[in-house]
């Protein structure tokens, strides 16, 4: 995931612990870990709604294509391959391409907000470019 944050890899790769020097990497570290808890416990709905959003949200507002704005989702099954045995492989992976969906809904939802308000930004220019128009006339 690291990579794909080309401009912020360094900051990622510094486990600075402030939410206020490092904020994008914080979030990111906090919200990943609370998905590879969540994935491993009872997958709380609220926890891991929460979790997604705040990535997805960071991640809705960068220059990435979909896929790699929510593909953090799938490199997970890297991480759980990697794990000791004592895991369901096949609940943990179905898990996993839940979230990965959810995840894809999350940026779409966000992507809708950061265009729309793109469109009430560009409607309220206008209206103020008529109205001084019409005082300058």
């Amino acid at each position: 995931m690291i990579e794909s944050h080309a401009g912020q890899a360094a900051a990622l790769r510094t486990p600075d612990p402030d939410p206020f020097r490092n904020p994008v990497s914080y979030t990111i570290r906090r919200s990943l870990a609370q998905l590879w808890k969540q994935l491993q416990g009872d997958m709380d709905l609220d926890a891991v709604d929460s979790a997604l959003d705040s990535v997805v949200r960071i991640r809705a507002v960068q220059d990435m294509r979909p896929s790699e704005a929510v593909g953090f989702v799938i490199q997970l099954r890297s991480i759980l391959r990697q794990q000791p045995a004592g895991f369901d492989l096949v609940l943990l992976e179905n898990r996993i391409d839940r979230l990965a969906l959810a995840a894809f809904d999350k940026y779409m939802q966000c992507r809708e907000q950061i265009l729309a308000a793109r469109l009430h930004e560009k409607e309220r220019l206008t209206r103020t470019d008529r109205v001084a128009g019409e005082a300058g006339a």
